[in-house]
């Protein structure tokens, strides 16, 4: 025992490595949560100390440490309690880590039973060693030779497992390896850059959370969580994959395997024992952080493209959502706003008067979002670029130089936003006196920031190139995006003087992103499969911290048609962000350009969003309490009901309302799961339905089928405004869905919609008291 902590050395005595062991230590938190570290032992002096990721665990979770005072020793096994009714147990020979119940003995998550834990050590290079490797035109030179870790994770009483974001796949993972599976690439965690990615594809996307999460009738959910920022691959193990396995399981208990294999870093992993899918969810957070409450406008719909053209096309656009009568928060304008892609600056022609544009939409309760790439142009005259030059502030090559890439700006720098100094310098360029022509009204946009380097290899950043304290890019790639987000969600605070929450956008992401802001799926296109694959992209970050998670209305790339871009309205106005956009290459596409009839139908669908936003905000406080998001797969709200485990078509908002989603084209009719014990009231005409049954229900072009789950109370706000401030004092509409006893329970929560004085329990006290009266 060691600092409470149960700590051993792993010895492998096969590749007489005697003499440098690995240092493993295990800790309980409180909840329900293990964490295991394995690691180099310091004191065999290892070339270098393996970099081990910063920022992301919160620091009050290490008061939630349980100190380990003893452990009981049954054969070469130590046994240590972990939570009411669980235990978790180190096998010594071999080696192996799992959780189970008392007294059952039934396993709930274990380490290593199948032999495949495997930690290359780092080595002085000697004359004769080749680990350089080649990609393309590229050479990673690895100076301390490989430095892999893998093994393997078994989730027990798992009917599915979940997670591992980002790739557009379905909600359960499918298996990967395995007899009579299609050979299949691993699930892959490695931020990139991807154009016009493919629907059901293992390939990795613009970020990466390493955490995994089963669920089961026999068992309830768990959850696994490994810590580390370098490219990973995970392999989901279909069965029979292990004929020749000892594992003896009880009858009635299943289990799926999962391999785990990353480039380098440590061993940093957390069980979550669960045992229902809340639980995990919570556990989850209370070591990454829960989701950053937003403000209220930015709940609301955005719009963008690449590119509105100047002040005068902002002025048209924004006067056309009044004329239509459409409801609108947010204008956003990318990379052409700039002087020749110098973030911080606006192209004089083009934007000559950015304040007064501002100042005019805010005149209307309107905002505006701006992008802020992280490549800096080599430009001498650029004064960005000057003081990241003077200061040292860029990420450097191999050789030590400020490493140069090409990104929009053409030859380009990055920010080293692993260092917080850096970090802190890159906040305060969003001071007034900095980001000349920004106002209180200006928010910001985080993209490529992968990061993105056009000529670098996989469309990256070398994995040799050097970061603060000699870490090398292979080992936190992952979390790049991560720190700038941090950086400049810093800035915006700063700006403010910590009065106002930020709202940041964010194309990368990693564990703890869900404290600093807003991601989207990245460059989708525009198909029904992408519509269709939207969903459980954003029900899968949700539930791996990040919650306020959307996708482009209509695809990124190419022209919907008209059909596609309706429904695609109607699905979005239930998820947690809701943004048009479009690339430059697109045709327009504004809900105005397709003719009166879509134009009402489009109309529609924001303003059924606009109805829930209060309902919307309730859910984010929740989720900003607890870690539970927003938009949630069914099998999280019925967790019984075998019936909702695989469903990825129909979603829950919350607890109250359930959405299904149309996704082919012509659809006269689409079918909707109710899960069992409920009666469900479908929204537009309060009709009926028993749950546990599948209904066929016929669909028109004006709307998606939506279903009130009896029992609970849905507070909206029924007067048609052109955005959120107008909405400010109008009266709220509860909708109560009885359910069989004649009951039904809601909350709605409420204050100012901007600031943090919600931490010190401040509100509207004439509103709480005004709804205190309907509830009495």
């Amino acid at each position: 025992m060691d600092d409470g902590d149960l700590t051993a050395k792993l010895i492998n005595p096969d590749d007489n490595s005697a003499s440098n062991p690995l240092i493993l230590s295990l800790t309980v938190y409180q909840n329900g949560i293990l964490r295991m570290k394995i690691d180099e032992d310091p004191s065999h002096n290892p070339p270098k100390k393996r970099f081990q990721v910063p920022d992301v665990i919160l620091p009050e979770f290490e008061s939630t440490k349980l100190w380990l005072q003893r452990y009981s020793i049954d054969g070469d096994s130590f046994i240590v309690y972990l939570f009411d009714g669980y235990e978790a147990v180190v096998r010594s020979d071999p080696f192996e880590v799992f959780v189970r119940e008392q007294g059952s003995g039934k396993r709930v998550l274990s380490f290593n039973s199948h032999g495949l834990f495997d930690f290359e050590q780092l080595r002085v290079k000697n004359e004769g060693d080749d680990w350089e490797e080649r990609f393309r035109s590229h050479t990673d030179s690895r100076p301390y030779g490989p430095q892999s870790i893998s093994f393997d994770i078994s989730f027990y009483g798992a009917d599915f497992v979940y997670g591992i974001p980002e790739h557009a796949t379905s909600l359960s993972l499918k298996p990967t390896n395995g007899p009579g599976i299609e050979e299949s690439e691993p699930y892959r965690l490695f931020n990139l850059d991807v154009f016009e990615y493919l629907h059901e594809s293992p390939f990795g996307l613009y970020g990466s959370i390493p955490f995994m999460l089963s669920h089961g009738k026999s068992h309830g959910t768990s959850g696994f969580f490994w810590l580390n920022a370098a490219e990973m691959q995970i392999d989901v193990l279909g069965s029979g994959w292990d004929a020749e396995s000892s594992i003896v399981l009880h009858p009635d208990q299943k289990r799926i395997d999962t391999l785990w294999m990353t480039e380098a870093g440590i061993v940093d992993a957390f069980f979550f024992i669960g045992p229902k899918p809340k639980d995990v969810v919570k556990q989850y957070a209370s070591v990454t952080g829960t989701s950053a409450l937003p403000q209220l406008f930015s709940t609301g719909y955005h719009q963008c493209r690449w590119n509105y053209r100047d002040e005068e096309d902002v002025k048209n656009v924004d006067s056309k959502f009044d004329e239509h009568d459409i409801p609108y928060d947010v204008l956003w304008l990318d990379i052409e706003h700039t002087d020749g892609k110098r973030y911080f600056t606006w192209d004089k022609v083009s934007f000559p008067n950015p304040e007064e544009m501002q100042k005019d939409l805010a005149s209307r309760g309107r905002r505006m979002v701006t992008i802020v790439d992280p490549h800096i142009k080599r430009d001498d005259n650029y004064r960005i670029h000057k003081e990241a030059t003077k200061n040292g502030y860029y990420v450097k090559d191999a050789s030590g130089k400020d490493y140069d890439g090409w990104c929009w700006s053409g030859s380009s720098s990055y920010p080293d936003m692993l260092n917080p100094e850096i970090r802190s310098w890159w906040a305060d360029k969003f001071a007034y006196t900095e980001y000349i022509g920004s106002t209180s009204s200006l928010y910001i946009w985080n993209d490529m920031n992968e990061p993105s380097v056009f000529n670098g290899p996989e469309v990256t950043m070398p994995r040799d190139a050097l970061h603060y304290g000699n870490i090398e890019h292979r080992e936190l790639h992952n979390a790049y995006g991560y720190y700038y987000h941090m950086a400049t969600s810093e800035g915006l605070l700063k700006r403010e003087g910590g009065k106002d929450r930020p709202f940041v956008l964010s194309r990368a992401f990693f564990p703890g992103t869900q404290r600093y802001g807003t991601v989207w799926t990245g460059d989708n296109t525009a198909e029904w499969e992408q519509l269709r694959v939207s969903v459980p992209m954003i029900l899968t970050l949700g539930l791996t911290g990040i919650t306020f998670a959307g996708a482009d209305v209509g695809g990124f790339f190419g022209n919907p048609d008209t059909e596609l871009l309706v429904r695609w309205y109607q699905v979005a106005a239930y998820l947690p962000f809701f943004r048009g956009h479009a690339h430059h290459d697109t045709k327009r596409r504004e809900p105005w350009l397709f003719g009166e009839h879509n134009t009402e139908l489009m109309r529609d669908a924001i303003r059924v969003r606009y109805t829930f936003l209060p309902y919307f905000y309730t859910l984010f406080r929740e989720a900003n309490v607890t870690g539970v998001p927003v938009a949630r797969p069914l099998w999280m709200e019925f967790p019984y009901d075998e019936a909702t485990f695989n469903n990825d078509e129909a979603f829950m908002v919350g607890n109250g309302l359930l959405v299904q989603g149309v996704y082919t084209q012509h659809a006269k009719d689409v079918t909707v799961y109710l899960p069992r014990d409920h009666t469900w009231y479908e929204l537009k005409t309060g009709t009926a339905y028993k749950g546990g049954k599948t209904q066929k229900m016929e669909v028109t072009d004006a709307d998606i089928p939506v279903f009130q789950r009896s029992g609970t109370i849905i507070p909206r706000k029924d007067r048609f405004r052109r955005s959120t401030v107008q909405m400010e004092n109008d009266p709220y509409t509860l909708v109560i869905a009885l359910d069989a006893s004649g009951a039904a329970e809601g909350e709605l929560y409420i204050d100012d919609g901007k600031s943090y004085e919600f931490k010190q329990g401040h509100g509207d006290c004439e509103v709480f008291d005004q709804i205190l009266e309907i509830r009495e």
